[in-house]
């Protein structure tokens, strides 16, 4: 008879996870749809968790993106650190984006709030998302420190018991240029936590519990012991990997050491290339956040992502690296290196398991960051000239695998989409006049690489615009793996050939369109052992060139 409740008892805790599940879903998807940026309602940059009364993560939403989610892991015990739990209240909004207390950059806010039940409180709700503006240089790696960024918010109430903080409101709509869309995200980040919170009690109310402390227990445990029989398996030792990337007036080394022991896996960035004197710094917090991803989805990718399933992967980087930023660093661009860190992961691990991992891919998402103004200094009329902060999410090709071949325009490792053209359109002066997959781009192999794509954009008559670059793989293209050719660097430049730098502040005049062709990643396997079906197929759709 113990035993058959035993049974019934973890059923139902297994039901009750897969609850916790559904409604952090259901936060993301709140944020998603009453979002104002089209980095959040269109590429879904944001992240969203349900959190114990510790502060430790005990689900979190499909919807959403590594950095974001794994470095929120991290956050919310810095908040409950700074807020102090005897000024937790019902009603209560934390926020910041301080970058090595939230996900990196300012242009990140996370948002968190407590959850109540019966008056006690049983835990909290977070969530993450990228704002289009914060003042300052703008979105770009031009700045020499983190103050010329924009606007820095502490971790502080957004709402004390219920009422919203109107000075921090007042600040922030006068230090932004989108000020009704950054501050309509920011209620969004509290709506979607709220809508969290109202799903919980109801949660507890139908399973007739007090909090969620014994159910957190239950996937702790059983998360924890799938992983560290997963590492178990792996050959003990240490792996070592390097990769060169364009970096900004400088190329940069990342270079990472595996150390895998019965219980754990250290990830050590001694070696790194040290700070830069620009905005492409990444605070550890973020660093941790992708090399966590990084093993564990090569590793244990099937165990659900929690703080016990996150706990044996252990991350280092020395304090002169450019992978542990301390403050006053520049760290807007913080995403460029950032996404690389994955694939020196991979490359490490593809030393320990051979024919498991992609070859390199273009990693880093092209962001372009346009800021569109009236020509000639004219005034904007908000009719027929406009003043507009518009962003791009732009994706290259990811790297084969030992057995497919890789993704086109696909975000790897964020998995953010791209927004789609028109509504990119519809919120400034711009015309998206291209599109479409680079021909070509992806490097040869048994495994071919998955494409780049190239993209062609100007603005409406009237108008001429400044933009933020952000590209990499221009001087570094993804590498292949056992034999693979490089996948195809990428290239900027303006319609008449004018060439443009990978990184930083640039002009577009009237008249004349962007064009970005984006990388492709690299091929797995040596080409001549590619069939001569797979060959056929990609002259058929055009994934090569005649």
């Amino acid at each position: 008879m113990q035993q058959k409740h035993d049974t019934v008892s973890q059923m139902r805790l297994q039901i009750m996870w897969n609850r916790l599940i559904s409604i952090v879903e259901e936060q993301a998807i709140t944020l998603v749809r009453t979002a104002f940026s089209t980095s959040v309602r269109e590429a879904s940059d944001l992240s969203a968790g349900v959190f114990n009364k510790a502060g430790d993560m005990v689900a979190q939403a499909v919807t959403g993106t590594p950095g974001h989610v794994n470095a929120m892991g991290e956050a919310v015990g810095h908040f409950i650190n700074v807020i102090g739990r005897e000024n937790i209240h019902p009603g209560d909004v934390y926020i910041t984006n301080d970058p090595w207390k939230g996900t990196g950059h300012l242009h990140d806010f996370t948002v968190v709030s407590p959850a109540f039940h019966k008056e006690e409180l049983v835990g909290f709700f977070a969530c993450t998302a990228h704002v289009v503006d914060v003042g300052g240089r703008g979105f770009g790696p031009d700045a020499s420190e983190v103050y010329e960024e924009g606007i820095f918010v502490p971790i502080m109430k957004f709402a004390d018991r219920g009422v919203v903080n109107a000075m921090l409101i007042d600040i922030m709509r006068n230090n932004v240029r989108e000020s009704d869309q950054v501050i309509g995200d920011l209620y969004s980040l509290a709506a979607c936590n709220e809508v969290g919170q109202r799903r919980l009690v109801e949660m507890l109310e139908e399973f007739q519990l007090a909090d969620i402390e014994n159910l957190s227990e239950f996937i702790f445990d059983n998360s924890y012991r799938a992983t560290i029989e997963q590492i178990a398996k792996l050959p003990k030792g240490e792996y070592t990997n390097t990769m060169r990337v364009d970096g900004y007036g400088a190329p940069v080394d990342l270079a990472v050491k595996l150390t895998v022991k019965d219980e754990e896996i250290i990830a050590d960035f001694a070696g790194t290339s040290g700070p830069s004197p620009l905005g492409i710094n990444v605070p550890l917090i973020y660093t941790t956040a992708y090399a966590a991803y990084g093993l564990k989805v090569s590793l244990a990718a099937e165990i659900p992502n929690n703080a016990a399933s996150l706990k044996p992967f252990k991350v280092v980087a020395p304090k002169d690296c450019i992978l542990n930023a301390q403050r006053p660093a520049a760290v807007a661009v913080r995403h460029v290196l950032g996404h690389f860190v994955p694939d020196t992961i991979l490359g490490a691990v593809h030393k320990m398991m051979p024919e498991v991992v992609p070859a390199e891919g273009a990693g880093a998402l092209w962001n372009i960051h346009l800021s569109a103004r009236p020509t000639n200094g004219q005034q904007a009329d908000g009719i027929d000239l406009h003043r507009s902060e518009i962003l791009l999410f732009n994706s290259g090709g990811s790297g084969a695998r030992p057995g497919l071949d890789g993704l086109n325009a696909t975000a790897f490792p964020s998995g953010v989409h791209s927004m789609s053209v028109e509504a990119t359109e519809n919120v400034g002066p711009i015309v998206v006049w291209r599109k479409e997959l680079r021909e070509g781009s992806g490097g040869a192999g048994r495994q071919r690489g998955g494409l780049g794509q190239v993209v062609e954009i100007s603005t409406v008559e009237g108008h001429e615009f400044h933009f933020n670059a952000m590209f990499d793989r221009i001087d570094n293209p993804a590498r292949g793996r056992d034999g693979g050719e490089d996948g195809q660097a990428g290239r900027a430049y303006l319609d008449d050939g004018t060439a443009l730098q990978g990184k930083g502040r640039q002009f577009v005049p009237e008249g004349r369109r962007l064009v970005i062709e984006l990388p492709g990643g690299g091929g797995y396997g040596k080409p001549e052992a590619r069939t001569a079906e797979a060959h056929a197929n990609d002259l058929a759709d055009q994934y090569l060139k005649a």
